[in-house]
């Protein structure tokens, strides 16, 4: 049980110390246009799927916060929808909204692909282990694009008309785009990560226990 927790623990600082590296180089976040593609979200899935939902959870949790003092420090046109100290370009201040924005389905993405995976591997049992996992980290990559998107849509609707130039009858359009266009990718490449890394880490953790 001893060796299990120094485990646990060694693992957890690893996933953070990726977050960290993540979050200070051009790697963590991508620029697409005013949103900001991420590989944030892998090491918080793989963490979901190794080390249980609450490490993952506040593993997300953490990744949510990086999130939001990054879009405090670097501003860009969206940072209004993940800080709460950015000045929303329509009401000239800033929105306590954005930290749900920032944070929650960060959090979330610790906790879906566990159950996922888990729901899967019962499913399709362990001989099919991989596609298991693939799906998994696709479910944490869709949970961080539909939840952010949606809720940006919901919290900051004309904001986000205003900041891309749009109709705000056309808002819902774009979101699908940003979800079906930079989110799909994320998720295919957050499913062959996860995918791999977790495949070889089980496999680990088995022989060692």
């Amino acid at each position: 049980m001893k060796n299990l927790k120094v485990k646990d623990f060694t693992l957890t600082a690893l996933f953070l110390a990726i977050l960290i590296i993540l979050a200070v180089t051009p790697l963590g976040f991508i620029p697409i246009g005013p949103i900001n593609a991420t590989t944030m979200h892998i090491p918080v899935i793989i963490a979901s799927i190794i080390l249980g939902p609450k490490i993952g959870a506040s593993l997300g949790g953490i990744f949510g916060v990086i999130s939001l003092i990054r879009s405090t420090v670097i501003i860009t046109p969206m940072s209004f929808a993940f800080s709460p100290f950015i000045a929303n370009p329509l009401t000239g201040h800033g929105d306590w909204r954005a930290v749900i924005v920032a944070i929650l389905p960060r959090i979330l993405i610790g906790i879906v692909p566990y159950f996922v995976y888990r729901i899967m591997a019962r499913l399709l049992k362990q001989k099919a282990q991989t596609v298991s996992l693939f799906i998994a980290g696709v479910a944490g990559s869709l949970t961080n694009t539909i939840l952010v998107m949606n809720l940006i849509f919901f919290f900051f609707k004309d904001s986000y008309a205003h900041t891309v130039q749009v109709a705000a009858q056309t808002v819902y359009t774009v979101i699908l785009s940003v979800i079906f266009g930079s989110g799909l990718v994320e998720a295919i490449v957050a499913g062959i990560a996860t995918m791999g890394v977790c495949a070889v880490l089980l496999r680990l953790l088995k022989r060692a226990n």
